[in-house]
Parts: structure tokens; sequence; C-alpha cells
């Protein structure tokens, strides 16, 4: 089974100025995981291959697997859906930003960094970048 590493690295051909921050290396041990998460790998894999002419990347859903069971949700908040007409409250803006913030903080690595597979074009990246600081 695959496994995300994240922010570890080193040996003769490995050096870095700010100790491996934000690097991804997919690993392969044939004996990791459970029965169960090795069927849920392999659904996944299928998945993929039956559509990867429709969807050209991976949706990232081994690492999503592979981080909801290393961050757990633990924030047990209920689902706000309005009607067409209703009129959105501070209570619900509260309870779906508490939701989005919970779903967000199950993907983040444990340096800190959200890793993922950037399906598009490189040249957005530093724009985004310079957007998000």
């Amino acid at each position: 089974m695959w496994r995300l590493k994240v922010g570890k690295g080193s040996g003769p051909w490995l050096w870095s100025t700010n100790n491996f921050f934000g690097r991804d290396v997919w690993e392969f041990d044939a004996n990791l995981g459970t029965m169960e998460q090795r069927a849920e790998v392999e659904k996944a894999r299928r998945a993929f291959t039956e559509h990867r002419f429709e969807l050209t990347h991976s949706a990232d859903l081994l690492m999503r697997m592979q981080f909801a069971e290393s961050n757990p949700v633990t924030m047990d908040l209920k689902a706000t859906k309005l009607g067409e007409r209703e009129d959105v409250t501070e209570e619900t803006v509260l309870s779906s930003l508490k939701q989005s913030i919970s779903r967000v903080s199950t993907l983040q690595a444990h340096d800190g960094h959200w890793p993922g597979d950037y399906g598009g074009p490189m040249f957005l990246m530093p724009g985004l970048v310079l957007a998000i600081t």
C-alpha cells in the first residue's frame, strides 16, 4: 500500500535548507494496512482507472484516506441546510465555518502544510501564493 511521508528525508544525495519542510514522498510497503484498508485503496485505484479520461487527476484519495485516519474530525456538528427563502443567521454561518475548518484541518499535514495533487498549470501557482500571503 502506498503511504505519504511528509517533511522527512536524509541521505547523501538529499539536502535541505529548511529541514525538508513541505516535502512529500510516496513510499510503497506491500504489508502496510489492514485488509479493509487495502480493499478501500484497491477500490479507489479501480475507480480512478475507470474514469481516468473524464477526471485526469487522482483527487488525492489515497492521501485523504491516510489523513482521515491520522487526523480524525473531533467536532460533532449537525449539518445545516437552508431552504430557498430562509434567512441566513449568525448561528448558521458559524456552524458552517466550524464544519469547514474541521474538514480542512483533517487534510493538514503534521508540519502545517496541505499536501495535494495540483492538476493545473504551474504558472498560476505564484499568483495563488501571493494572493494568500
